[in-house]
């Protein structure tokens, strides 16, 4: 509005020019100057590049690719890739943030082709592309989605057809390791088939694109239904669906698992994928997927078994989003190791175990339940972050082996394969 009025007001002052009528243009002159308070003008591009910006008082006002942006000055002069200012090798910042001025502004902005140029009070120069302005701008990260995937139900995920990976094939190609984390990526699981049923197969195939992560359940860790630990786990009891270990700070990214024998009944895999839930419960019931979002509750794991001794204590929502676009990103969801709710008052402890019951509904429909069995030499791949997993009852004699994988650098090697990760 004020750039309107500006530019109107220099319209008139010119015809008055034109005319003739110095006192008049004069007086607009004057008025003119009220309207420098927010706008020190508006520049426009050429035809070829539809481009413009206003110069704010504390920032740059950006219009470019249907895109309206706002960078703060600081901001502007701290991301500068000069050679003095950014090391392009180490992809690392070489200037000092904390030297640059907090009221700084730019001297002249200018734009060459598709370059907007800034001269700063010292001489400096900081040349931005306008498509990675686009790219790194708030607005611009608003309508990213940082981790693209499908959301599914039992249906879904079926009528995908997801194939399997060769073991063989795993270990020898990037091709197919590729193929195999953009399956992971998008639905939460994946499966390797044809791997010998040993634990030392199980730990090459993960470390094929991971770091294993040590945790007190060891590197590898490898169970019967003998109780040995303090968790239900380490029994033949069924296991409602969960995400692990929701009482680490942060939880384990990557769950694998590997039946190697199993000579009994029952004991299929259940897997729910969280974000579909979610997803249900954020169009039905916006308030309380918020309030799940924001509430933080304990989770806690108490162990006094053997040598084994731990008291391992995590905090945060069921619900994990990024704020600037609101995106899921992490679900802690385990009624068994959730603690004592201490950390909400009382006038929310009501509300949120509403919400919580809507979650916990629509992870428990039937529908979306994804039932497996386990065998020998087929090996599970879940995102622990997203897909809960649960287990019917079993009789007989069942071992297992598995171990979790840092997320980290998981999607570290998608990228390095070109995967959106």
């Amino acid at each position: 509005m004020w750039c309107h009025k500006l530019l109107h007001l220099q319209s008139r002052l010119q015809n008055l020019m034109k005319r003739g009528d110095i006192g008049q243009a004069l007086h607009l002159s004057n008025f003119k100057s009220l309207f420098s308070l927010s706008i020190h003008w508006c520049h426009t591009a050429s035809k070829s590049v539809n481009c413009t910006w206003h110069q704010r008082e504390d920032h740059l006002e950006l219009q470019y690719a249907s895109t309206v942006m706002r960078f703060d000055y600081v901001w502007l002069r701290d991301h500068c890739r000069s050679a003095s200012c950014y090391n392009s090798k180490t992809s690392q910042r070489s200037l000092d943030t904390a030297s640059v001025d907090l009221c700084i502004k730019p001297k002249t902005i200018r734009l060459d082709e598709t370059t907007l140029i800034f001269t700063w009070p010292d001489g400096h120069v900081t040349r931005y592309d306008l498509d990675w302005l686009v790219k790194n701008s708030y607005e611009g990260q608003k309508q990213k989605v940082i981790h693209p995937r499908i959301l599914w139900n039992a249906k879904l995920y079926q009528q995908a057809q997801v194939p399997s990976v060769d073991f063989q094939s795993f270990l020898e190609s990037n091709d197919e390791v590729k193929k195999f984390l953009q399956n992971f990526l998008l639905y939460g699981i994946a499966f390797v088939e044809n791997v010998p049923p040993t634990q030392e197969h199980t730990e090459k195939l993960a470390a094929r694109v991971s770091l294993i992560r040590e945790t007190i359940y060891g590197r590898m860790w490898y169970f019967t239904s003998d109780f040995s630990r303090g968790d239900t786990a380490y029994t033949k009891l069924a296991l409602d669906r969960h995400t692990d270990t929701t009482y680490f700070q942060e939880p384990c990214g990557i769950q694998v698992f590997h039946c190697l024998k199993h000579e009994g009944t029952g004991g299929r895999t259940l897997l729910v994928d969280g974000f579909y839930a979610a997803q249900q419960v954020l169009q039905k019931a916006p308030k309380e997927f918020e309030l799940l979002s924001k509430v933080p509750l304990k989770h806690e794991y108490i162990e006094n078994v053997g040598e084994c001794h731990n008291h391992m204590i995590g905090v945060g929502p069921v619900l994990n989003i990024y704020p600037w676009n609101k995106e899921l990103y992490l679900i802690r969801y385990n009624n068994y190791d959730r603690a004592v709710i201490n950390t909400v008052p009382y006038d929310v402890v009501h509300r949120w175990y509403i919400a919580h019951r809507t979650l916990t509904t629509e992870l428990r429909r039937p529908e979306n339940e994804l039932w497996v069995k386990l065998k020998p030499g087929k090996v599970l791949f879940i995102d622990n972050w997203r897909v809960l997993h649960g287990r019917e009852s079993f009789t007989g004699y069942r071992q297992l082996c598995g171990c979790y994988l840092t997320r980290d650098d998981v999607l570290n090697t998608a990228r390095f394969l070109g995967l959106h990760a």
